[in-house]
């Protein structure tokens, strides 16, 4: 099995779409060795702006930027880019519909070492608030590619959500549609929906559950906005509960999403796995998501325990 930073991925692409569009411009606060928006800088410094920590500054001038009619990527990390810069992002970039977009890295619990300062659990739920925003959570590198290709010819604002670690790449996922979820198992007793790192973990769940009888559909849910809430409603017809999980708040984020269409087309009992009530902590990726109840072995008592 490959596996990959999405990040890296999100660098290469940017590079070969500003080969083809000259209009395209790339901002960064300080990071880009992080984010990998060097390796754009490398090949066009001179549509390359680094705005130092200085994020606020950034996403008001993304704006001014695209109001001149230019392409505009800018990048930081997920905590900076959904909370620093909020005040920005909402007046100047959601509100007047520019065509910025937020690809911010280093999202979710998976962050690890750098602890709760620098793990964004709600950036999410407050692009999620803004309207005009469209929110895309890619499973590993291809679907990166995919998604920082399609919201391109998005005309508005976006927030692409990446990881800091390696993941790995999910074979058989099918086309990428902006707005169309993956079915990547299907299933009758229970339909589990995620996003993000955590399609691998649901991947490995929704093995074991069919080793032990239990037939579960598997959705990843990689454009929380647009939402397919189509996708959802035949979910919630056609198996007896939903299973979401995030690497995000349990508020305001996917499972907040699901929640809304359930209850409005076709009520079914929906469970969380998120992080729930509380901030992260320092230490190892995998040690994280055991600690937060995000593994696969969780994945699957939380189907179990519903069934039962």
């Amino acid at each position: 099995m490959e596996y990959q930073y999405q990040r890296d991925i999100y660098g290469e692409t940017l590079v070969k779409l500003g080969l083809l569009n000259k209009n395209i411009v790339v901002l960064d606060a300080d990071l880009s060795g992080s984010t990998k928006t060097c390796l754009f800088a490398k090949a066009f410094p001179e549509r390359f702006f680094n705005f130092g920590v200085a994020e606020q500054n950034m996403m008001a001038a993304a704006a001014g930027l695209a109001s001149c009619g230019k392409l505009v990527f800018v990048s930081t990390f997920a905590v900076f880019a959904s909370g620093r810069a909020w005040d920005q992002v909402r007046n100047s970039i959601s509100y007047n519909n520019f065509n910025v977009k937020i690809v911010a890295t280093h999202a979710g619990l998976t962050v690890g070492p750098d602890g709760s300062s620098h793990q964004a659990l709600e950036d999410i739920a407050l692009m999620r608030v803004l309207p005009r925003m469209n929110i895309i959570v890619p499973c590993d590198g291809p679907q990166t590619a995919e998604a920082i290709n399609a919201v391109v010819a998005v005309n508005g604002p976006c927030y692409v959500r990446l990881g800091r670690s390696k993941v790995p790449t999910i074979e058989g996922k099918g086309e990428f549609v902006l707005g169309e979820a993956q079915i990547l198992a299907e299933g009758n007793q229970v339909t589990v929906i995620t996003c993000g790192v955590l399609v691998n973990e649901a991947i490995s769940a929704v093995k074991n559950l069919k080793a032990k009888g239990i037939s579960a559909r598997l959705i990843n849910m990689h454009t929380i906005r647009p939402l397919d809430e189509e996708a959802v409603i035949k979910a919630a017809k056609e198996t007896k509960f939903i299973v979401v999980c995030e690497e995000h708040s349990t508020i305001g984020g996917l499972a907040s999403a699901v929640d809304q269409v359930v209850a409005q087309n076709f009520p079914v009992k929906v469970m969380r796995l998120g992080i729930n009530a509380r901030f992260g902590q320092s230490g190892e990726p995998a040690e994280l998501l055991k600690e937060y109840n995000l593994t696969s072995l969780d994945i699957e008592k939380t189907v179990i325990s519903g069934i039962s």
